[in-house]
């Protein structure tokens, strides 16, 4: 019998995401850092961002990474404790095979197959959830950030801002990645969330008020 568990890894759209993505691709670039540049001069009202880079360096998204990985645990530990009581089950089913009647042992084989199939579910509804938070955890920061990006840009003069994921290289003086950092970290830090619910139907609004027609 195969029972389909939840791990961090077999995630790809939780915790880590586009934080933990990003802090590793600095981190590599660091260790494997060319040569130093010699470059031309900062050419006025060009400027050039990361986003991701922003999102992973300040304290609200590391904040984000940290919790996000917090509530991973939490659903492995709720996973794995439901899994581990199936296989402890099976086991002892397995065990019993000679001394069961073969009506008792397919019924609770068969009970034990359907508890095997709504854990897989959850599993799956889980992991649903858990790219659901991460998604509206990073959409909660990219709005506290979106119009301290306009601050600076104006701070700065810019006449354009370019993604600095797409330039190859670029002089770090038409970088405004920290500016927004440090602007994000005086404005937010963390923000208080949990695991979005799937599993919960969604509100129904509310009816609308009928008028009554005046009479004649």
């Amino acid at each position: 019998m195969n029972f389909k568990t939840f791990t961090a890894a077999g995630c790809a759209a939780t915790a880590a995401l586009a934080l933990a993505g990003a802090a590793n691709a600095q981190a590599v670039a660091q260790t494997n850092a060319p040569p130093p540049v010699t470059h031309g001069p900062a050419l006025p009202g060009i400027c050039i961002m990361s986003v991701q880079g922003a999102i992973a360096g300040s304290a609200v998204g590391k904040y984000v990474n940290t919790r996000m990985e917090q509530i991973i645990q939490q659903t492995n530990a709720e996973l794995n404790g439901e899994r581990t009581g199936i296989e402890n089950e099976s086991k002892q089913l397995e065990g019993q095979r000679a001394t069961l009647d073969r009506t008792t042992l397919e019924q609770r084989a068969s009970a034990l197959q359907v508890r095997a199939n709504a854990l897989q579910r959850k599993a799956q509804l889980r992991e649903r959830e858990v790219a659901a938070t991460e998604q509206k955890a990073i959409g909660r920061v990219g709005q506290e950030m979106e119009p301290l990006i306009r601050q600076v840009y104006q701070q700065r003069q810019c006449s354009v801002l370019l993604n600095r994921d797409s330039v190859i290289i670029g002089n770090p003086a038409m970088d405004i990645t920290q500016g927004v950092v440090t602007a994000l970290n005086a404005k937010i830090t963390q923000f208080a969330f949990d695991r979005e619910r799937l599993d919960q139907p969604a509100a129904q609004p509310a009816p609308a008020a009928q008028t009554q027609q005046p009479r004649r």
